[in-house]
């Protein structure tokens, strides 16, 4: 068999510098044609980076790139489009306001004349998505979509032009369990017309379930190729970690919860300066030693119940109490007093000041807190010891206190977070996506530093858009679906495709314990 006909991309020995970084180092890549082929690695392991170049977003300094058994220059993403390769984004690249036929020809627009042609492309859109499985209302406005929806418009945008190489950067990343369910349908019969697809993604178990081979990259390096069939979670993780990692804790040994309710959540509403309702009637306990879990959809009110709990914004009516004293609207600075804890689910907008160095940092929004940063004035060696008992306490690297936070991986970053909420002892942890862009390693460490919480007898409120994460840790879980609780559930009495079906307000469940 001919290289042609067996490969559909290979990548040889390419190597790829940002100043003294070296992001891809020798990297070689087979692609075999008709395939899922999968990528995976920790954070700044250069799998994105390796894409990028393949798609034209960046030139590698070495090394050379074959398309269907030729040697092809893909200098820009116009290159890689001529050549049939197209790029789906995590974050999409869709205009809200237009319509889902506006969208896909973007750029591509088809004329009769001086005229573009719509009538002609809506007819192109609907034998593309009858073929692939693709359904889709041409005429829709893309803000009406659901993310389902939008994920095969981006889709679609790149067989219009096309593509016979599909390049997905993690593409379940917001989809329901319903919804990836649905994707991989679509992927599998995508491959099965001959589309070769390479999927950029952590998600170990989707990996398993979708691809043909893998590819595993380390520190830039390419660390392992394995047939998929003949791997597992563990192995993969240990080639992308250097080390054998848990990738699913143990919560039972950590206790069960107290009887003692530490925060109660009364009839809560929210409204928006528009009017429009953000949180309607939110009621829940939880109990001391307890993780309640919030499973939905982004966008759902998951931000908003946080912001408010967190003390960053006031509801409109409703009560919270916090061991039965009520702390209903207090602020940010007043909750840290009461030794509310928060996880923001932007670290870098919320949780930490970027150029400023880890002293600053570790005591960000405890500076009254005379125990740990002195009183009255700030005491530097008061500061610089308790950042480097953090730092040696929560493995955070490189451990120098003087080095900025902008310096430390993503996963270092929320270390610094988690460590520096840790310190005032928390009764109440708000975790919001606490292991969003986190590496697999910095994900069990986080796992076991928020159960060791969970046994010292606090309450924690975990916020995640990542439902195997949610089951993991939590004792029950709340479903949001548009900023109503419609469930309350124990994850040992209830699939994910349950809970998916809830998410998106196809199934309520008895809200039982709220």
């Amino acid at each position: 068999m001919s290289t042609k006909a067996e490969y559909a991309v290979e990548m040889r020995n390419i190597t790829k510098q940002f100043g003294s970084l070296t992001a891809n180092d020798k990297v070689s890549l087979q692609v075999r044609k008709g395939s899922i082929h999968a990528i995976v690695g920790e954070n700044g392991a250069g799998k994105s980076t390796i894409m990028n170049i393949l798609y034209g977003f960046y030139r590698a300094d070495e090394g050379e790139i074959l398309i269907d058994g030729q040697a092809s220059k893909i200098a820009s993403t116009h290159n890689a489009i001529a050549l049939g390769l197209g790029m789906v984004h995590q974050h999409f690249m869709l205009a809200g306001a237009l319509s889902v036929t506006e969208n896909i020809i973007l750029g591509a627009e088809p004329t009769s004349g001086p005229i573009i042609d719509y009538k002609g492309a809506k007819e192109t859109i609907k034998q593309i998505s009858a073929q692939y499985g693709l359904q889709v209302n041409p005429d829709a406005k893309v803000d009406d979509l659901s993310v389902g929806e939008e994920q095969r418009v981006e889709i679609l945008k790149t067989l219009y032009r096309g593509a016979k190489i599909l390049i997905l950067d993690e593409p379940t990343a917001v989809l329901t369990p319903q919804e990836t369910e649905e994707f991989f349908h679509i992927l599998r019969a995508l491959r099965d017309q001959g589309k070769t697809i390479i999927i950029i993604t952590h998600k170990l178990a989707e990996v398993l379930a979708i691809s043909e081979k893998v590819t595993v990259m380390r520190l830039g390096k390419v660390v392992g190729e394995v047939e998929t069939k003949r791997t597992s979670a563990e192995e993969l993780a240990k080639l992308m970690v250097g080390r054998e990692v848990l990738l699913r804790v143990d919560k039972k040994q950590y206790g069960k919860p107290k009887a003692d309710n530490v925060i109660s959540v009364k009839n809560l509403f929210l409204t928006g300066a528009d009017g429009i309702k953000l949180l309607s009637d939110v009621s829940f306990d939880i109990q001391a030693g307890e993780v309640l879990g919030i499973a939905g959809v982004e966008g759902n009110g998951q931000t908003e119940l946080v912001e408010v709990l967190s003390g960053l914004r006031v509801p409109t009516s409703g009560k919270i109490t916090l061991l039965e004293k009520n702390i209903t609207g207090c602020n940010s600075q007043q909750a840290k007093e009461l030794h509310i804890a928060h996880i923001p689910e932007d670290r870098h907008k919320r949780g930490l000041l970027l150029n400023s160095p880890l002293t600053e940092n570790a005591i960000l929004g405890l500076q009254n807190n005379g125990q740990l940063v002195g009183w009255p004035l700030l005491n530097d060696n008061q500061i610089a010891s308790h950042t480097k008992k953090l730092i040696q306490e929560f493995d955070v690297r490189p451990p120098d206190p003087n080095a900025t936070a902008r310096g430390l991986s993503g996963g270092n970053q929320q270390k610094l977070i988690i460590a520096r909420e840790f310190s005032i002892t928390p009764k109440f942890l708000i975790a919001s996506q606490p292991t969003r862009g986190v590496d697999i390693g910095a994900i069990e460490f986080i796992y076991k530093k928020i159960l060791e919480l969970k046994a010292s007898g606090a309450a924690i409120l975990l916020v995640s858009a990542e439902l195997e994460e949610v089951f993991s840790l939590s004792d029950r879980v709340a479903v949001l679906y548009e900023g109503r609780i419609v469930g309350v559930v124990e994850p040992e009495k209830i699939s994910q495709q349950e809970i998916g079906l809830m998410m998106t307000g196809g199934k309520k469940a008895k809200a039982n314990g709220n």
